[in-house]
């Protein structure tokens, strides 16, 4: 009798177990569709632009009207596609892009950062604007083609995070999202 309560409970948390891995394993296959990747060769730069589906959740901009700054962290990784092997990252870049809320004058300052130095930094009025400049990168340049070689399969792929996060509902991908996209190097 005690035996077989002992094996109904190592089912039961065996059950639990698996339930477990299964719901935490399912948002990575979700968060292939949330960062759109798109990349592009001009002037000797792979280009690359990217914007996550959506925008801000309605739980991040209370986070950020909330005045806690908030810093958008995309990562981006030039890789090459090496058959039946593991891939070789080529070049990587980092870009921030971090959000203050003063809730006396009612502005966000926003500050982007690529690999870690300074760039612009602007105080804008309209969320709406704030949403798009902290989700949204056009044409960046941030991949020289010298470091590629021609007729080669490369990707550009790019993992987006916020901080902070006070819940597990704050951004929607349990942490992270990502996005890639494949081209082949042909020079021109």
């Amino acid at each position: 009798m005690k035996q077989a309560r002992l094996c109904t409970v190592r089912r039961l948390l065996s059950g639990v177990v698996l339930l477990g891995l299964v719901s935490t394993a399912t948002p990575a296959f979700a968060e292939q569709e949330t960062l759109r990747v798109r990349t592009m060769v001009r002037d000797d730069k792979v280009l690359v632009t990217f914007s996550l589906d959506g925008g801000l959740t309605d739980e991040m901009r209370a986070v950020v009207q909330s005045g806690l700054r908030t810093v958008f962290t995309y990562t981006v990784e030039l890789k090459l596609k090496v058959p039946a092997w593991v891939d070789r990252t080529i070049a990587s870049a980092v870009i921030s892009t971090s959000v203050d809320y003063d809730n006396l004058t009612r502005r966000h300052t926003i500050s982007q950062a690529l690999n870690g130095r300074m760039g612009e930094s602007k105080v804008i009025d309209d969320p709406a604007l704030v949403a798009q400049l902290a989700t949204t990168f056009d044409r960046m340049p941030l991949f020289d083609t010298k470091l590629i070689e021609a007729n080669r399969e490369y990707y550009v792929l790019v993992r987006a995070d916020a901080r902070p996060r006070s819940s597990s509902a704050l951004w929607p991908w349990s942490g992270t999202a990502s996005g890639l996209a494949k081209f082949t190097f042909i020079p021109n």
